[in-house]
């Protein structure tokens, strides 16, 4: 099955290259250039992936990403025009699993769109017979479902935090540092901002503690970097 990559962004030069580009590797491509454009081919088309940059018309890219996070768990690549820190942790506090800052490589927006497709994939094709339950406590994760619970509470995780979340129970015990988790939750195979991993972090924390100051399964190994408690 093709997948269906949204690009949103004002800019029509910069638009029409990702488009030709992504079409050129095969997947369906849909567009818009403002916000409540945006919002609304995002709810009509579905699309697996969305291409979201920040400074939009209408409605910018924090406040659409906002919105579509209420309605969807699509994995979103926000795009900025600034190297300001503020600007990419505001967009990964509210929804977003990735940033790009402009201008960028035609190249690396390729790769991280392949890989948080393939990570998705990964868990829509696994069949119901290979469902398996991870326990942790009180905290359980079926992987066949996607489902993740905490004291019988199913808890809405972006693509991004469930991801994180399964690598590390799946390792549970074993401490990766931020660098090891860019690798094998974000799939990238050249440097990224390891801030990323500290947001996804944070905000698990927020729907999996019951005291995110004082965690209990999501621990920091000072100097190190993180793993989940056995």
């Amino acid at each position: 099955m093709i997948s269906k990559i949204f690009i949103v962004e004002d800019d029509i030069n910069l638009q029409e290259a990702i488009r030709y580009n992504l079409r050129k590797e095969g997947y369906d491509v849909v567009t818009a250039g403002d916000g409540e454009q945006a919002i609304d081919v995002a709810r009509r088309e579905k699309p697996d992936l969305i291409i979201l940059d920040i400074m939009l018309p209408k409605i910018n890219g924090f406040e659409v990403c906002r919105i579509l996070r209420n309605d969807m768990t699509v994995p979103i690549i926000m795009l900025t025009a600034k190297a300001d820190e503020t600007d990419k942790i505001v967009g990964l506090e509210i929804g977003a699993d990735d940033y790009m800052i402009k201008p960028f490589s035609m190249r690396e927006l390729l790769a991280r769109v392949r890989a948080m497709l393939r990570r998705s994939k990964m868990t829509e094709t696994i069949s119901a017979a290979e469902a398996e339950s991870l326990k942790i406590d009180t905290l359980e994760i079926v992987e066949a479902r996607h489902r993740v619970s905490l004291s019988g509470n199913i808890l809405e995780l972006t693509p991004k935090e469930y991801d994180l979340l399964l690598f590390l129970a799946k390792n549970k015990g074993l401490v990766f540092s931020r660098e090891q988790l860019l690798e094998k939750v974000w799939g990238y195979d050249f440097a990224g901002d390891t801030r990323t991993v500290d947001v996804h972090v944070r905000w698990l924390r927020q729907k999996i503690e019951a005291d995110p100051g004082r965690p209990m399964f999501l621990v920091t190994v000072r100097g190190t970097g993180y793993k989940l408690e056995e």
